[in-house]
């Protein structure tokens, strides 16, 4: 997350999945709509089940926010 506030601790949140072809594989990554914050690559052994999840931990890194979420299944 690139602003502060965006999303907080307790927010349910929803992920949109984009596929991208790589010489590793197939990779996926997660943008939390609307475009608050983007995951990085994914390996398809480690896809996410659900698009929906509650933000648990966001950390501060001075100009960078991490969001940590839980997801169901």
């Amino acid at each position: 997350m690139e602003r502060p506030g965006l999303v907080k601790v307790g927010d349910e949140v929803e992920v949109r999945e984009s596929v991208l072809k790589t010489l590793q594989g197939t990779m996926y990554y997660y943008t939390i709509h609307p475009a608050v914050a983007m995951s990085g690559n994914i390996p398809a052994k480690d896809r996410l089940t659900s698009a929906r999840g509650v933000v648990t931990k966001i950390e501060d890194h001075e100009s960078l926010w991490t969001v940590y979420c839980e997801f169901d299944g």
